[in-house]
């Protein structure tokens, strides 16, 4: 995944607006839960949307990138950010709110361990709380053989990620080439970036299993839909 990239990922995303989007997914929270408190994101990445959510909820984080741990560790060093694989991982307890944000869920890369990553997660939520996934695109949406190439420009830091968008089956291929300027000198590398391709009548039916009503939002927060999947209050 990001073995080469995790020391540069703020700069590749920081087109991202997480502010906007932690707005948006308060929002939503507020609406179907309000009374939330604790929020654990899977699949936290560098921990920007911690260090965003983390103004309003009790917050905590776990990904499979030690690297990206690391980052999100020093962005918010009072955070329990752990390093854990999404489709099997215990906490010791529960949350008011889950989230699998920016496409996170995908890297996954089977419909299997989708379903386990959702079952894993549906377990860490409260009841009356809310599982709250961003997927990334489905088999009948994504678009094959597109060429994508961006460019970061900081006085000290250039990078350069070119990609042609492949597929295999219900897995998108995304072969990254990366070039990256420093004062130090440039080195270039690459990344394979795996991406499982799952339907909206998969995810709702993992979210059915695992007893969470599930409505979706076919915007979200970036134009991908969200899936909101709520547990019934206890009687």
């Amino acid at each position: 995944m990001f073995t080469k990239t995790a020391r540069f990922y703020d700069a590749l995303y920081s087109f991202k607006d997480y502010e906007g989007a932690s707005r948006t997914l308060t929002k939503i929270i507020g609406e179907e839960c309000p009374d939330a408190r604790t929020l654990l994101d899977v699949g936290c990445g560098t921990g920007r949307h911690l260090e965003t959510l983390g103004r309003t909820f009790e917050v905590a984080g776990l990904d499979l990138d030690a690297g990206l741990v690391a980052v999100a560790r020093e962005r918010n060093p009072a955070t329990d950010i752990r390093v854990a694989d999404m489709t099997d991982f215990d906490t010791g307890r529960t949350y008011d709110v889950v989230t699998c944000l920016f496409s996170a869920i995908a890297y996954v890369e089977t419909r299997e361990r989708m379903e386990q990553a959702i079952a894993a997660m549906a377990r860490h939520v409260a009841p009356g709380g809310l599982l709250i996934v961003e997927p990334w695109f489905g088999p009948e949406t994504y678009w094959e053989g597109h060429l994508t190439g961006n460019f970061h420009d900081e006085p000290d830091l250039k990078i350069s990620w070119i990609y042609l968008n492949g597929r295999e089956g219900d897995v998108s291929v995304l072969d990254i080439h990366y070039t990256v300027g420093t004062p130090a000198g440039v080195e270039q590398f690459r990344e394979v970036h795996r991406m499982g391709l799952f339907r909206q009548d998969e995810y709702e039916a993992a979210f059915a299993r695992n007893g969470l009503t599930c409505r979706y939002d076919p915007k979200g927060l970036f134009d991908r839909g969200l899936f909101i999947g709520a547990r019934p209050h206890q009687r």
